[in-house]
């Protein structure tokens, strides 16, 4: 700037601060046979007049139409749908390691062309069948790749809580903790056979739930209790009792139970917090999806470290970058802690990167956080007072 006579001169200098935002948490991908529509690529939709514009809408043995109706009716938003032809539909059938093949992505692997996802619901392909394990065992897998969380719905075997065991577990899904079980199946109204009653997969009213949660509370919080409510159904396969509840619950697999105000999520455990594990950090629902966003967000925000010069001046920007996102969710009561340095922590320095590090090209961030969890036991205890007696 040229300073042509005496006085005060401003200039606009560009900020180095990176911002770092939060990615959105509750985009459901749905796989499953539609009427019609895209093979090639999955469609994001907002709506389900705009998934039936696209697919169909319902279709009577094609379940999946009604796992996405209940997800907005449950206050779902973005729905990621990946439609497999009806005629010999296969949900995970390509191996992404062969660069030959997956051009021809089908099944799961449409979900490549996917940018992004939180959830994956995968109602049976028709009204007869469940999802087998091999389709779970790959979903979770690549859940745990794109940082997603799987919904796993019950077998129609399932009647009782008592048929649900560790072996009948084993034999559905493996223990992932990017999976979460939920029983029993749902009983709703069906438009298509003049709205009696019919059973369905709780999947898509679960994840509806989840987004729901997640735009009220925050992804920190238990996608269960009193106000996580089933919209838009009549009830339940199986009404537990307490008891019952206790079979399964130990077990990780998370209850759909009838109370006054309604049919409510009563769950909120992944796959791994079975048997009451204390000693898994990610046991439940909340801490986990909360790991995974804070994962995905910094993984995307902190790119512009790529190729910048390894040395403190981009340690420096990295710890006000990643700190400003963490005391974000620490204010918004996303930890535990009363102060920020009780919630969380962020190291980059020459502790974490070595000279050797360095030499490779490699800076090392350490992130630390205090999750909040579900307070899943609430124990009340009443004790009467004696009577002081005056002297």
């Amino acid at each position: 700037m040229p300073f042509g006579y005496p006085g005060v001169y401003v200039e606009e200098a560009p900020s180095d601060v990176h911002v770092i935002a939060g990615v959105p948490t509750s985009t459901a991908a749905f796989l499953g046979a539609t009427q019609f529509g895209p093979v090639a690529a999955p469609v994001l939709v907002h709506s389900f007049a705009e998934f039936a514009a696209h697919f169909g809408g319902l279709a009577a043995e094609m379940p999946l139409g009604y796992a996405v109706q209940h997800f907005f009716l449950n206050g779902g938003r973005d729905a990621l749908i990946a439609r497999v032809e009806p005629a010999g539909a296969t949900l995970a059938d390509a191996d992404l390691s062969d660069p030959a093949l997956e051009q021809q992505r089908r099944g799961l692997w449409l979900l490549e062309h996917a940018e992004r996802f939180n959830l994956l619901c995968i109602p049976p392909l028709s009204r007869t069948t469940d999802v087998g394990r091999a389709t779970w065992d790959a979903a979770t897998a690549y859940a745990a790749r794109r940082r997603a969380m799987v919904i796993v719905d019950p077998p129609a075997a399932w009647t009782v809580p008592q048929t649900i065991s560790e072996t009948a577990i084993a034999a559905l899904a493996g223990r992932s903790p990017n999976a979460a079980l939920y029983y029993p199946r749902l009983r709703a109204p069906d438009p298509l056979q003049g709205n009696q009653i019919a059973s369905f997969a709780p999947c898509g009213a679960v994840a509806g739930i989840h987004a729901r949660i997640d735009g009220t509370r925050g992804v920190w919080k238990a996608p269960a209790g009193t106000e996580a409510t089933i919209r838009g159904i009549r009830g339940v396969e199986h009404a537990m009792s307490d008891g019952e509840n206790g079979l399964i619950n130990p077990q990780a697999v998370n209850a759909l139970r009838v109370f006054p105000a309604g049919v409510v999520s009563w769950g909120a455990r992944t796959m791994v917090g079975f048997n009451n594990s204390g000693n898994d950090d990610y046991k439940y629902v909340p801490v986990r999806r909360l790991a995974l966003f804070m994962e995905e967000s910094l993984y995307r925000g902190l790119q512009f470290a790529v190729f910048e010069p390894n040395d403190e001046p981009l340690w420096a920007q990295i710890r006000l970058a990643a700190g400003a996102f963490m005391n974000n969710l620490f204010r918004q009561g996303a930890f535990q802690g009363q102060k920020s340095s009780d919630a969380y922590f962020v190291k980059v320095d020459s502790e974490t990167t070595t000279q050797n590090d360095i030499n490779l090209g490699i800076v090392n961030v350490v992130i630390g956080f205090a999750p909040l969890k579900p307070a899943e036991f609430v124990i009340i205890t009443l004790q009467q007072r004696a009577g002081e007696v005056s002297v």
